[in-house]
């Protein structure tokens, strides 16, 4: 058993039922358009496995969380922790003349110490016993929370000793294979080691790239394939987008579509089949891909790509949907993408699909995106992305309360994977690690380099306006496939609006988490 394992228990999940694909049912309205997204549970599994080209046979007979693979998207440096508490609040070590861990238990080597400040002492051995000090945060059971903001403040505050302390403490306590706590202390605390010891940006290149190099289709397929068997985070997009661009297209015979997403084109088979089902003449789909990387560890991706490319023509073959594909590998920012590489026809109407990548532009250059984009005079544009103010500051009150946010937001994350994912999914632990990269990203890179800086639909909203944008509002019927869609999953989803901002929001536990829109040049 690989290691990734060792310390994961291992009782069997039972599921009341196997994944349905992501096949959907026309409405009996009259209407042809938008009312093509809501998924079926009640199809028959022959006509499942030919409407998801992603699925495969063995996806029908059991839950993917009964099998143990290895983890082919992430290598982690993390050491076995040596503290597992059976119960779910852990009890630290309490000594005060332990000999502390070796820095490299942080899970770095001291090489990373070289461009790290002078002042601190990094052997240092607790003088005092700080476990007193936070009774009460083990007694509410929010000792993460509490340790690591204390952690920030003293990063802000330059004090060297108190962060020897409380980094100290939360390496007992930390654990990627334990509860929520634990887990995000154990992200955290890697990334406010990256941040002292100045390497977040070479850490976070390394954990990027051997996540891309790791990258194969089958990994990609089983964990998207489980992500929206269990949980509607991407799924919601994906309907509410389809809907706006159906409306979109109404009547028109030629279409192309610019996707620049992070689902590996698994928005697009329902597309395909609502087109396939419209009363008029099935018009002629052009589909680019763009996939876009910071590194250059993109062979592995494409790869992946050339397969799903291959699966939606024969899929687009099988709905009798005249279709193009192309993909478009794009190394660097997006708003430095040369939109002459992707050959739109005068009589194409274009659709821009952003799903989960415009928080990787950089923040001075995104309304440069959106002019350009404006330009380009697209038919529609479709946005979502998670609905959090993630610019974590430099220093002083600014990185406190940025990072304080930061922790609000991945607790949600973390605590949604928890409770909709079997304990011993393999895909709960790649979509954690991913989001441990995210971490690492926000609090020990700078601004200028950071791709996971979110805004929330409030910032979206004002940028789109300015830059010559208005927002296009969801039909009733797009909303009434959106909850269809939801009931689904298990309860605490929901979906909301909101009175000063365009679009809809997913709401798990009804706190907004994905916020999704659609928008028209003025």
């Amino acid at each position: 058993m690989d290691a990734l394992f060792r310390l994961v228990s291992h009782q069997k999940q039972h599921h009341s039922h196997s994944f349905n694909s992501t096949t959907t049912r026309t409405s009996n309205s009259s209407s042809s358009k938008s009312s093509h997204f809501i998924y079926n549970q009640d199809q028959d599994q022959d006509q499942e496995e030919c409407f998801n080209f992603f699925m495969d046979e063995e996806d029908f007979s059991s839950s993917s969380s009964r099998h143990h693979h290895h983890n082919q998207y992430y290598s982690s440096p993390q050491p076995p922790f040596h503290h597992q508490s059976s119960s779910n609040t852990p009890t630290p070590t309490t000594s005060t003349t332990t000999t502390p861990p070796p820095i490299s238990h942080y899970g770095f080597s001291s090489s990373d110490l070289q461009h790290s400040d002078p002042n601190i002492n990094y052997s240092y051995s607790p003088s005092r016993d700080v476990t007193m000090e936070y009774s009460n945060s083990f007694s509410n059971n929010t000792w993460a929370s509490d340790l690591l903001l204390d952690a920030a403040r003293a990063v802000a505050d330059k004090n060297s000793n108190r962060l020897q302390q409380l980094m100290w403490m939360l390496n007992e306590l930390s654990s990627p294979y334990g509860d929520t706590d634990q887990k995000l202390s154990s992200y955290f605390l890697q990334a406010l080691f990256s941040r002292m010891t100045e390497s977040g940006t070479r850490s976070y290149q390394t954990l990027s790239s051997a996540s891309e190099k790791m990258c194969s289709f089958e990994s990609t397929r089983k964990l998207a394939l489980k992500f929206q068997e269990v949980s509607p985070w991407t799924t919601f997009g994906h309907v509410a987008s389809n809907g706006a661009i159906m409306d979109a297209f109404d009547g028109e015979s030629k279409l192309h579509i610019i996707d620049v997403s992070n689902t590996f084109c698994t928005q697009w088979p329902t597309l395909l089949e609502a087109i396939a089902t419209r009363t008029d003449e099935t018009p002629h789909v052009a589909l680019t891909t763009v996939i876009v990387t910071r590194t250059d560890a993109v062979s592995a991706v494409q790869k992946v790509m050339r397969e799903i490319g291959n699966r939606m023509e024969k899929f687009a073959r099988l709905m009798g949907v005249p279709f193009k594909f192309n993909v478009i590998h794009h190394t660097g920012d997006l708003s430095n993408l040369n939109f002459n590489q992707l050959t739109i026809e005068n009589d194409e109407a274009v659709a821009v699909n952003f799903n989960g990548t415009l928080r990787t532009v950089n923040n001075r250059r995104r309304d440069y995106l959106f002019n350009t984009l404006r330009n380009f005079r697209p038919k529609i544009i479709t946005i979502v992305e998670e609905e959090a103010d993630l610019s974590i500051g430099t220093d002083g009150f600014e990185f406190v309360n940025g990072f304080q946010e930061c922790l609000r937001w991945f607790r949600i994350y973390f605590e949604a994977l928890d409770e909709n994912f079997p304990k011993t999914s393999n895909e709960r632990l790649m979509l954690e690690r991913a989001a441990g990269r995210a971490v690492m990203d926000l609090v020990a890179c700078s601004p200028e380099e950071s791709v996971e800086r979110r805004e929330t639909a409030a910032k979206w909203s004002s940028r789109l306006s300015g830059c010559g944008f208005r927002a296009v509002a969801y039909s009733d019927e797009v909303c009434d496939d959106v909850r269809a869609l939801l009931r689904r999953y298990r309860e605490g989803w929901g979906m909301s609006t909101a009175e000063t901002v365009a679009g809809i929001f997913l709401l798990w536990k009804e706190t907004p988490v994905v916020w999704a829109s659609a928008w028209k040049p003025v």
